[in-house]
């Protein structure tokens, strides 16, 4: 299986995790690749995982960081809403009193 991947953390004791993309768009995880001297080997964790994972890991901050300059140079904007309601919205209610006009 071909997989695309980007270094997304170092560790300083030589771990590395790597944000991946399999063969099919969707299958996104993060790989980690312990330091060779632990005897560890490389374990797929899911993306939702990962992200759950520790709140302040660095790896975890790094991942962020990753995402949200993703979004940073895609120059995104926010699309302006629409001057009138959204389709499909329920029209407002007369208040009591006011005549409903027939057209």
């Amino acid at each position: 299986m071909t997989i695309a991947r980007k270094l997304i953390y170092a560790a300083s004791n030589g771990d590395n995790w790597f944000l991946c993309v399999g063969k099919n768009p969707t299958d996104v995880f993060v790989l980690h690749e312990p330091n060779g001297p632990s005897g560890g080997r490389p374990s797929r964790v899911e993306l939702s995982t990962f992200l759950s994972s520790e709140a302040d890991s660095p790896e975890r901050l790094a991942l962020l960081g990753v995402i949200g300059s993703l979004v940073a140079a895609s120059s995104a904007t926010v699309p302006a809403s629409p001057s009138g309601p959204e389709p499909g919205a329920a029209g407002a209610e007369p208040t009591p009193g006011e005549m409903v006009s027939s057209t």
